[in-house]
């Protein structure tokens, strides 16, 4: 990873991100597949331009984006456990329907501070500052807060599967509504089949579980697919058994599940709202609703008016190593164009990605082929 002179198209943009202490760099082109393939899923491979390394055999991509290389060239440098900035601004490739697949992306990240909500507050208002050099200045700015919606499940009553299970479709509202009926058993024809296997494991203890599979192996003569166990397989059909099953309290989860991601509107209503809705749930979320309205006064602090946000306890984004606030900006009269700038926080990533110790992180992602 080598620092780069800024480039002449988007050299004001550069500028910023440098006199604000966020030094460019340029992580390689080629990359591992693996990298995102573990931390994002299977989904992204038919996106990625790949291609294998004749020497050493590993599948490698080009950067679909750069946040991942960004943070593996941090980790592989002498100063991984220290604070440190980046920028950046060039090229990453995707496969696309529309448009060509190697387009421009540029952002910051910011590692090791532990200030989370000044420090997630200077990089929302970082990136409306890098929008008005480009020329945007007609912001429509989303937040959320996964860790709201995270102190939510774990003051249900609920099995450990679920909470997983839900905690991974944050951000996906139709596939987490869809789970959620499934909470409450689903309506008619819509309710999920529970083949018999998994009835007949239902309530099982996983040693039992898992040589009752074993034999069944043995006497069908079948083999497991993709190197998995019969200790793997008994696993995943108990999770199933447990999903299929529906009582008092999966029913009253669903229903202040639902009524928790209707809360949407300005930030300070907002928290107002939550308020309301704990004491009615009699959940205690004191401590991360602290942190929510800290980090409103950070953004006050740093010139950001919140009454101009939007906030929604369902904004999530769709990428599993977010772990808070997180933020999408729009221009108000390009709504078609989609989102041009994304980010948040995700402490979760570079531990992923071999940190020995937990490393605070935030920064944001300019789509510039959107602007």
């Amino acid at each position: 990873m080598s620092i780069l002179p800024p480039s002449r198209r988007y050299s004001e943009l550069t500028d910023l991100f440098s006199d604000e202490g966020f030094p460019r760099v340029e992580p390689a082109v080629l990359q591992p597949s693996s990298l995102f393939l573990d931390l994002i899923g299977e989904d992204i491979r038919g996106r990625m331009y790949l291609a294998s390394d004749a020497a050493g055999g590993e599948e490698l991509c080009l950067r679909p984006d750069y946040t991942i290389p960004v943070c593996r060239a941090h980790l592989d440098g002498p100063g991984a456990t220290t604070p440190a900035r980046y920028s950046y601004c060039g090229p990453v490739f995707r496969q696309r329907r529309e448009g060509s697949g190697e387009f421009m992306q540029a952002g910051v990240e910011c590692f090791g501070r532990e200030d989370e909500a000044a420090a997630d507050a200077d990089i929302l208002a970082l990136a409306a500052r890098a929008l008005a050099v480009l020329g945007v200045d007609d912001l429509d700015i989303h937040i959320g807060d996964e860790a709201l919606f995270r102190a939510v499940l774990d003051g249900l009553d609920l099995a450990p599967v679920w909470r997983r299970r839900l905690g991974e479709l944050f951000g996906e509202r139709d596939r987490l509504d869809a789970a959620i009926s499934d909470m409450k058993g689903g309506t008619g024809e819509d309710a999920p089949a529970t083949p018999a296997l998994m009835r007949a494991l239902e309530g099982v203890d996983p040693e039992t579980a898992q040589a009752a599979v074993a034999e069944l192996l043995s006497l069908t003569g079948l083999r497991p697919v993709a190197g998995r166990s019969a200790a793997d397989i008994a696993e995943r059909l108990l999770e199933q058994a447990m999903l299929a099953t529906h009582d008092s309290g999966t029913d009253r989860a669903a229903g202040v599940l639902t009524r928790f991601l209707a809360i949407a509107g300005p930030p300070r209503a907002a928290v107002a709202a939550m308020e309301g809705f704990a004491r009615e749930a009699g959940l205690d979320l004191s401590e991360p609703l602290e942190r929510f309205t800290a980090r409103l006064d950070a953004l006050e602090a740093a010139g950001v008016d919140t009454g101009s946000l939007t906030f929604a306890a369902d904004f999530g984004r769709r990428l599993d190593y977010y772990t808070g606030f997180v933020f999408e900006i729009h221009s108000a009269s390009r709504k078609a164009a989609g989102q041009i700038v994304g980010g948040g926080r995700y402490d979760r990533l570079l531990a992923l990605l071999g940190a020995e110790t937990r490393i605070p992180a935030t920064g944001f992602s300019i789509w510039l082929d959107r602007i």
